[in-house]
């Protein structure tokens, strides 16, 4: 790590590794259900209804891949019609905080992100 540490060559493969994993951890879906699971268990339909406009599709496609990274785990009980259930496991949890801290910076720099946006619209970009 010792002439990588500081950018996105850690691991010495070009950053590959460390891109996919962020590009995973800080998609806006990955965020919302990663909060809205924050909450404790919550079945695939009730996880649909409280993430605004995400569809069905792009909701099981990112739990699939929250699951396969060890993120979410899934629980499907035997019953009719089938009900499946997502919570977050311990490492999913320990994503919470620098989720937070993240949002928390958004919104203190919000108005200054706004103010540059229309700074930079204003030039006829």
């Amino acid at each position: 790590m010792s002439q990588y540490e500081h950018t996105c060559m850690i691991r010495g493969d070009g950053g590959r590794t460390l891109r996919a994993i962020l590009d995973r951890i800080c998609n806006k879906w990955t965020l919302l259900i990663v909060a809205t699971l924050d909450q404790g268990t919550v079945r695939f339909t009730d996880l649909q209804h409280q993430i605004p406009g995400i569809s069905q599709r792009m909701l099981t496609l990112t739990l699939r891949h929250l699951e396969r990274d060890g993120l979410v785990s899934r629980t499907v009980h035997a019953e009719v019609p089938p009900r499946v259930e997502y919570a977050l496991t311990a490492m999913g949890k320990s994503l919470i905080a620098p989720a937070l801290a993240l949002a928390g910076w958004a919104m203190e720099h919000l108005p200054e992100i706004e103010a540059s946006r229309g700074a930079y619209e204003a030039k006829g970009r």
